[in-house]
């Protein structure tokens, strides 16, 4: 299985990118993943927020294949420990999907037609956190998954 990241808009601190940087050195040691940056929308000043839902939606659906399972994350979706989504990444291995897609939104959220086409949806937390943080967590998790799955020392509990 593959896994992919979108996310809209690049990382401009550093610090984050070189640790977003750091665990897809590791991760790539586990699975075969790709983060891919969508380019945020030019001119939002003169959108509204569904309009810039509805482009940023665009954008996201563009870059799927039909094979592709989307799971968003997003404040409203399922919450897991880090054992609990090791385990629903191993039933996603083993289901045979070829390609999981991770999707990280802009300031507003998914558009209607996103949602629509999702197949599921998990929030990392109650908090909020900044879309560039969001990346780290998230990918970080992700490693910490397979090396709770392989029973490598890095997760404790």
């Amino acid at each position: 299985m593959n896994i992919k990241l979108l996310a809209i808009g690049k990382t401009d601190n550093k610090a984050l990118q070189t640790l977003i940087d750091e665990y897809l050195k590791r991760l790539s040691f586990y699975v075969k993943f790709d983060l891919e940056i969508i380019p945020d929308i030019k001119n939002v000043k003169n959108l509204s927020e569904a309009q810039q839902k509805e482009k940023e939606g665009e954008l996201i659906l563009g870059k799927l294949t039909p094979t592709d399972q989307l799971i968003l994350l997003d404040e409203g979706g399922k919450r897991f420990s880090s054992v609990g989504f090791s385990d629903e990444l191993q039933k996603k291995m083993n289901s045979g999907i070829k390609t999981l897609v991770f999707v990280i939104g802009g300031p507003y959220g998914f558009s209607p037609q996103v949602y629509g086409k999702a197949q599921g949806k998990i929030s990392l937390s109650d908090m909020t956190f900044s879309h560039q943080m969001v990346r780290l967590f998230f990918i970080e998790q992700v490693y910490r998954a397979f090396t709770i799955l392989r029973n490598e020392p890095y997760h404790h509990q």
